[in-house]
This record gives C-alpha cells, structure tokens and sequence, in this order.
C-alpha cells in the first residue's frame, strides 16, 4: 500500500515554497475583516460544492446551486437527489469547520461522519458507513482491495497520516492521503466527495484554505489519480497545488495593500512590450506550476510580475 516514489515531486518544491509563503503572508495579516472572510468563506463554500458534486455527475449549474444553498429554491428539471447533494456537501462543510484546529489529529469517526452528511437522506442504509461488498470503478485502472481489508488499511492510512514517518509537507502528505482514500474506496458511494473534504480537513488544520479541484480539470483529475496508482504522484500534486494557489489568491486578493499585483488573463499579460513569451509558452509556465498563476473556468490568470520574475530567475541560471 505505502509503495510510491516521491523523486518526481522535487521539480515541484519551487511552487510548494511559493505557497507557504503565500500561507504566512496571510498569516502575518490576520486579523482579516469579518466581513470579507464572511463573504470568501460562503464563496469558497458554494464553488467547492459545485465542483466536487458536478465532477460525481451532478448536472447543478453553478447558479442553480447557489440557488439551492443561498435561496433555498428548488431548480425546476433537476433530481431530489441532485437537490439533496448540493445541500448535504454544504452541511458537510460546516461540520469540518467545527473540527479545524492546529492540533487536530485525524479520526476515522470524522471520516466516517463526514460521509454520512454526505449521503444524508440519498443512501441512509450505506451513510457513514464501510462497505462490505466488492466495488469497480468504471475508467480506473485498479480494483478496490477486498471488504474485508477496508477497515484493517483505513486505520493504517490514518496512523501514517498521523506520524508522518517520511516527514512530508503538509501540501504532500494530504495528496498521498487524498490517493490512498480513493484506492481503499471505502464506501459504496459517495467516496470522492468524502474524499475531497477530508483531504481539505488536513490542509485547513495547518491554516491552508480548501483546494477545490475544478469541473473542467475532471479529467485531468483522474489521470492523475490514474498515474498515483502506479506510485507516480507529479501530476496529483502538481494539480493540488494550482487548487490551492487558487485559494491562496482569492485571499490575498482581498488583503488591504496587495503587493502580489493584479491578476489578468494570459492573453492580457503578453500583449504588452514587457512580456517576451507568446500566449502558448506562458500558459505552459502556469500549468506546470513554473509561475504564480490560477485557473479560472478554462482561463489561466497571472501577473507581469510573475512573469518578470521567472525571466530574471532564467537570466540568473543561464
């Protein structure tokens, strides 16, 4: 289970700096006005919503489900279960904040719970709950292990989050985690949503916002997990990170006196006489993480001074 190389991750360390910085910056501005943490928090609630149901085949828009959890209307077309998805994923949320501490030590219960508000009034018979049956899952290139086995590796999985034997950032530790919950897939449904917040009970514990794993890198998504099962974890990673710089920004972005500069569009920062790469290459630089940038819909946004930066870091080596 515990098989996997971490070599390919070391291209990456540039970026996992970048957002611990990010991290203190943040840390070092608090305290935040209510009102603007009030607003992110119900934002980032309502996009993590409907990205982590939409990628389980939730057909909400994003404004129908905003009507759902913010209105309390019903969308006219739409399933109860699709309804009850959206609502219950926002219990779910509200429950993690309530564990959140910076001594929080991982629990099987939580995970058990927040599967249960989950699947809330869809799977009662199933909610917070392990299977006890075999599972496929359509388009992995894996089995499930045996029911029988579930239990016995979720309590390993969480003793190896717990110790952290190898020693690994928070940022590597809560991929690893989020790969090996979804190999053990420890339940007859709902295991991706559940996955997914627990993942982010890990990262919010040490100050992180949530990552949100996008809709329109769903594919992207299970390619990578694709490859973690092989014990290759750069992609997993590589997409975590540019979740959580998201995150990181919509903070920062919010911080009175921003030095980080104006996020633009890619095609925005290289029409300027300042900026010596075309559109393509750039946006190459933000998907391999190379340059601070964050993805907005299937827009790639950056700054000048990100760029400026990566050509002096260039110039520098060269």
């Amino acid at each position: 289970m515990w098989d996997f190389d971490l070599g390919d991750l070391e291209e990456l360390q540039q970026q996992i700096d970048r957002l611990y910085d990010k991290k203190a910056k943040l840390e070092n501005s608090r305290p935040l006005p209510n009102s603007a943490l009030h607003r992110i928090k119900e934002d980032l609630t309502l996009e993590w919503t409907y990205n982590s149901n939409s990628i389980e085949g939730n057909t909400l828009s994003l404004k129908e489900t905003q009507m759902v959890l913010q209105e309390g209307m019903t969308v006219k077309g739409k399933s109860l279960r699709e309804h009850f998805e959206a609502y219950n994923h926002e219990k779910a949320i509200d429950y993690l904040y309530t564990l959140i501490n910076k001594n929080y030590i991982l629990r099987s219960i939580d995970i058990l719970s927040l599967h249960g508000l989950v699947l809330r009034s869809i799977e009662d018979d199933y909610a917070g709950r392990l299977r006890n049956g075999g599972v496929r899952i359509v388009g992995a290139n894996f089995t499930p292990p045996n029911a029988n086995k579930v239990s016995n590796l979720l309590d390993q999985l969480i003793t190896f989050i717990n110790d952290n034997p190898l020693g690994l950032n928070d940022i590597v530790l809560s991929t690893i985690f989020h790969h090996k919950l979804v190999w053990i897939h420890p339940f007859f449904d709902g295991n991706g949503r559940t996955v997914r917040l627990a993942m982010n009970l890990l990262l919010m514990r040490k100050g992180f916002p949530p990552a949100i794993i996008l809709k329109n890198d769903r594919k992207k998504y299970y390619e990578a997990l694709n490859q973690a099962n092989k014990g290759k974890y750069h992609k997993l990673c590589l997409l975590m990170l540019q979740a959580l710089e998201r995150s990181l920004n919509i903070y920062i972005n919010a911080l009175p006196n921003n030095t980080y500069g104006d996020y633009e569009p890619i095609s925005h920062i290289v029409s300027g006489p300042d900026v010596p790469y075309g559109q393509e290459y750039v946006s190459l630089l933000a998907r391999q993480g190379k340059i601070d940038a964050y993805k907005e819909g299937r827009d790639w946004l950056t700054t000048k001074s990100a760029v400026q930066s990566y050509i002096k870091t260039r110039k520098r080596q060269r």
